[in-house]
Order: C-alpha cells, then structure tokens, then sequence
C-alpha cells in the first residue's frame, strides 16, 4: 500500500508538474511571437533557432529545479526580482514590434543572419519566452513541494523535458501555421502581439512589485 502511494503520489507530481509548465511556457502564444521576430531567416535557421531555444530553455529550468533555491538564497535574490526583470526585457521586445519597426535583434543584412538567428534563440525565445519569470518561479514552487526526495525531482526533470518537447513541436508547426496567413497579416498580428507582449510585460513587473510587497509584510 506504501508503495501504491508513493507512485500515486508521483504521478500526480508529474500531472500537476507538466499541466502548469505547459500552461506557463505557453508555447502556443511564443509561436506566432517567433515567426514574426524571425521571418527573415531562412527554413533550416528556424528550425537551428527553434532547437537552440528549446534546448537553451531547458537548460536554465533544470538548472534552477537543481540548484535554484540553493543559488538564490546564496545571492538573497527573490523571485519577485526575476518576475521584474524579466517584465523589463520582455517590454524591450514588444516596443519594436508595436510601433512597427524592426527589433535590433533582427537580422538587416543576410551576411548577418547567423548572428540574428543566434541572438533571437537566447534572447527573447529562450529567455524569458520560452524560461521566464514565470517558468523559473514555478519549477521553484514545485521543487519546494518535490522536497530532497531524488524520485520527486526526477519526475520534475521529467515533466519539464516533455514539456519542451512539446514547446519544440508547436514552434515548428506554428511557423507553417503563421505562413499560410499571408506576410500582410503576419504584420498586423506583429503590431497586435506587440501589445499583448507589452501588457505582459507589465504584468510581470506587476506580480513581481505586489509579490515583494507582500512577502515584506
């Protein structure tokens, strides 16, 4: 019966672990974000781009469901100041987009694009897309729930990968999705994200600000 439990247990671990990520992540709204930031480079630089972006995301959720705690209570950094920096990057990144001018991150020149394509993978796709505010504070939520136990924190691991892995599917589809709108629609759904990417980003800085503010009460 202790058995049956503890695998009970866990698996309602890795149900709550992957619906939230999923929901945080929320790859179907980064898809369209993605095809508009990098329409400019070429089939096969996506698909490098989507690749590096996951795999980078990744990364940095494991790396925080490890060592996360641990590393911010070294440097007494909260959550509260990831969910505010992160609002001021990703509010860097809707402005380009809302007033209709190309991002700095985006490639002018073709002799260019590999640096573009390399820049948009870490910043904005991987981070904080794809591993923001969000994901970081929730991978350290469920951490805490998950304990020292090893198992626990395997399942975690787990969860996360195929999360990613389904973040890595929808990025490619939502390419071939967002093509057959057409470029001029493309554009207009850039100016709209831009503004939705614009009240998230003041959103986080929201959390982040409310967050402080209460955990000094």
């Amino acid at each position: 019966m202790r058995a049956l439990a503890i695998e009970l247990l866990q698996f309602g671990l890795i149900v709550i672990a992957f619906v939230t990520l999923l929901v945080v992540v929320d790859a179907f709204g980064v898809a369209p974000v993605f095809v508009a930031i990098a329409k400019d480079l070429e089939a096969t630089e996506r698909r490098q781009t989507i690749l590096r972006a996951v795999a980078i995301a990744f990364a940095v959720t494991l790396f925080f469901l490890l060592a996360g705690r641990a590393l911010l209570s070294y440097l007494g950094v909260t959550v509260y100041a990831f969910a505010i920096s992160g609002g001021i990057l990703l509010f860097a990144t809707a402005l380009p987009m809302l007033f209709g001018v190309r991002p700095a991150l985006q490639s002018p020149d073709r002799e260019e694009c590999r640096t573009a394509s390399e820049d948009i993978a870490i910043f904005p796709l991987a981070i904080p897309l794809l591993s923001g505010p969000g994901a970081i504070a929730t991978i350290l939520l469920l951490t805490d729930q998950a304990g020292a136990d090893p198992r626990r924190l395997g399942v975690l691991a787990l969860a996360t990968g195929v999360v990613y892995l389904v973040a890595f599917w929808v990025l490619n589809i939502g390419e071939w999705l967002m093509r057959h709108l057409g470029e001029g629609r493309v554009h207009i759904i850039s100016r709209v994200l831009g503004i939705v990417l614009a009240a998230l980003a003041v959103q986080y800085l929201l959390n982040g600000i409310t967050g402080y503010r209460r955990a000094r009460i």
